[in-house]
């Protein structure tokens, strides 16, 4: 592991406090690739995992090239034996402050339970919460048959009754896109705009049966979805709902470091936030950088993984930049030192050396 002298300086901390290079808040797959990646860099990393993946619902991860159809619990439990397996630490619990230490260098990250650390860099890789729409039943049932993304659960649930559940304009591209999975599509004009006339003729020609009035609930039965009720109390039978969530970025305890959620948009439409960051993941607020689905609401697992190994190699340059500053500075200063002296002489001359 790097030499943690480099941090030994900071300031506003606890002697009892332990030290890490990079502390990671997450321990989703953004957050365990990253962290793979720092430990095999050979640098000192935590982990901290409130424990709430945002696929936990699902029974499968899809798309991920060579572990299709893994559990997602199991694709994590493999994650944190890999970070482990290198040295680094994973601690469950939630930060609940992140604090950025007097002159500027470090942060003191704080756990639910009082444990403080400290950290020369942070890799927030904290996620989204999908806010749904308030009708019985899609809660219960999201990551089962409620659904929002055909390219994860599409192929599972093709050539069935599918329902679009509207709840803004983007369900009309939703019913179009997910027609490609099913030809049995009804569209549930719900609480959303009524289509216009441009709409109705895309919808009607590729077969999209389209039912007014607003979704009363999800009829279940033996622990499967059946079909949609309506206000008035009809059933529509159907096997899966799509339904459109707001995608809200979790920045918690990163609020009090100056990061801001910025709005997500898509068509025109709000659909969630974000935290601005560039393509590295680095945020606006110097040593801070993020990964996964808290800057990138729209990416699956596989991307997300993708994005931690990105910004773990970012924060590595980082680190050396600085820490090779600090050992220029510190030649510098013993420039015209005897010891220096002595260092150049040992190298140019060896034993016809002269000496101060």
């Amino acid at each position: 592991m790097s030499d943690m002298s480099d941090i030994s300086d900071m300031n506003d901390t606890n002697d009892a406090d332990q030290r890490y290079d990079v502390v990671v808040i997450g321990g989703g797959a953004a957050g365990l690739s990253g962290a793979l990646s720092l430990a095999r860099a050979r640098r000192s990393v935590l982990v901290i995992d409130a424990g709430r993946p945002r696929n936990a619902p699902a029974s499968h991860v899809h798309s991920y090239l060579g572990r299709e159809g893994t559990p997602p619990l199991e694709l994590l439990a493999a994650g944190r034996d890999e970070v482990t397996g290198y040295g680094g630490e994973i601690v469950e619990g939630a930060v609940v402050t992140v604090e950025r230490l007097s002159g500027g260098e470090g942060f003191r990250v704080v756990r639910e339970d009082g444990t403080a650390v400290v950290a020369r860099r942070l890799l927030a890789a904290t996620g989204l919460v999908d806010e749904l729409p308030p009708v019985p039943g899609v809660a219960e049932r999201w990551g089962r048959e409620v659904l929002h993304c055909p390219y994860c659960h599409g192929w599972e649930v093709a050539t069935r009754p599918i329902g679009i559940l509207a709840t803004s304009p983007l369900a009309v591209h939703q019913a179009l896109l997910w027609r490609q999975w099913s030809t049995d599509i009804t569209f549930f004009v719900h609480t959303g705009p009524e289509p216009t006339d441009e709409e109705y003729e895309q919808l009607a020609a590729r077969g999209i049966a389209v039912v007014d009035g607003e979704v009363a609930g999800l009829e279940v039965a033996d622990d499967r979805l059946t079909g949609v009720r309506l206000v008035g109390g009809r059933v529509i039978e159907r096997e899966a709902v799509v339904v459109q969530p707001r995608f809200t970025a979790r920045v918690g305890a990163l609020a009090s470091l100056g990061l801001t959620a910025t709005e997500q948009e898509m068509g025109g439409q709000v659909i969630g936030t974000y935290i601005a960051a560039d393509p590295t993941g680095a945020t606006v607020v110097p040593g801070v950088w993020v990964a996964g689905n808290v800057t990138d609401p729209k990416g699956q697992v596989i991307a997300a993984a993708d994005a931690g190994l990105r910004a773990a190699a970012a924060i590595n340059a980082d680190l050396i930049a600085d820490e090779t500053r600090r050992a220029v500075a510190a030649r510098r200063g013993t420039a015209f030192s005897a010891a220096a002296e002595r260092e150049v002489c040992e190298l140019t001359s060896g034993e016809r050396r002269h000496g101060l």
